[in-house]
């Protein structure tokens, strides 16, 4: 078993070293630079830590990213209509009310 691993290891180091040769690895985004941990997870209460990883790595939003999401595209379904229509009218009560609502969201998180 050892064995085996010591041979992962080792084909993990050799496949790092041509990286390097090629100069893939310098070619990536931040190379060379220390690692910005700035994902939010200092700043999220820590009895929701475990659970929002949990669905970050299930590639689960959480829901007040979802309602930004929906936000966005409707702000921009809005940019496309005359702005005197009633669609447009509509759309503006239903984005002003999903703001409401995601500012209520994100209230009920903090400590």
């Amino acid at each position: 078993m050892a064995k085996d691993l010591q041979t992962f290891d080792q084909e993990i180091a050799a496949y790092i070293r041509a990286s390097e040769k090629s100069g893939e690895l310098s070619r990536t985004p931040g190379w060379g630079k220390p690692f910005s941990f700035d994902d939010g997870y200092d700043a999220t209460p820590t009895e929701l830590r475990m659970g929002y990883k949990i669905l970050k790595n299930a590639g689960v939003v959480p829901l007040e990213v979802e309602m930004m999401n929906e936000l966005n595209a409707m702000r921009a379904r809005l940019d496309m209509l005359a702005p005197e229509s009633i669609e447009a009218e509509r759309l503006r009560k239903e984005i002003q009310a999903l703001q409401l609502k995601v500012s209520m969201q994100l209230e009920a998180l903090r400590p």
